[in-house]
């Protein structure tokens, strides 16, 4: 994992390769790599998660970042997911209405975070 500071917060930048990430369990795993270490923002490519964690009806996406937020971390998932939100209305609303907020994002690659990322 690397850190850079983009936008003046710190960003822990999961790598493309590793297990999948989904459950409840899995976000208290990332949440305690950042510990330590004064980590504003967490971004991890789309391709770690759990293919179930982009159906929406399965509750992990809700749940995942459900921990972020109690821990006060932003989730950034940076990747390509337009197949998954053509495939559900439910997931195209989410991710908009998430990237509205701007408190957690979906963005297409790291030059998309770092136009859309801006402190709280």
């Amino acid at each position: 994992m690397r850190t850079d500071h983009i936008n003046g917060l710190k960003i822990l930048f999961y790598p493309a390769e590793g297990t999948l990430l989904g459950s409840s369990a899995d976000a208290l795993d990332v949440i305690g790599a950042t510990y330590g270490q004064e980590i504003d923002v967490i971004a991890i490519p789309a391709a770690r998660f759990d293919p179930d964690f982009f159906r929406l009806r399965t509750g992990l996406a809700g749940e995942f970042i459900q921990k972020m937020q109690n821990y006060w971390l932003r989730l950034v998932i940076v990747g390509d997911i337009s197949q998954q939100v053509a495939a559900s209305d439910a997931l195209r609303d989410f991710v908009y209405e998430t990237n509205k907020v701007g408190r957690h994002l979906f963005v297409t690659d790291e030059a998309d975070l770092a136009a859309r990322l801006k402190p709280l």
